[in-house]
């Protein structure tokens, strides 16, 4: 139980740092952000996948692969909200 935490989060910082990397940009993010941005990318791949694959929408994680794509997604939603309120 404790180590498949453990895994969830390690999973979700680096598919968070990948996200950041692969999206550049201004995005002041310290290890805790970076991760929950991870995790909750997990989460949205997850759901994602099983609602294109499985034609069932259930909130669900996924892999690596999947869990940057969902971060890129959050990442992308993030920067369009933070734009839409500073530039009205």
């Amino acid at each position: 139980m404790v180590s498949g935490l453990i895994a969830f989060l390690v999973l979700g910082a680096v598919a968070g740092y990948l996200a950041r990397l692969l999206m550049p940009g201004p995005d002041p993010m310290g290890c805790l952000a970076t991760t929950a941005l991870g995790t909750v990318g997990s989460l949205v791949g997850g759901t994602l996948g099983s609602l294109l694959f499985d034609g069932q929408l259930e909130l669900d994680a996924t892999g690596l692969i999947g869990s940057v794509i969902g971060a890129m997604i959050v990442l992308f939603l993030l920067r369009r909200g933070r734009a839409r309120r500073y530039h009205p």
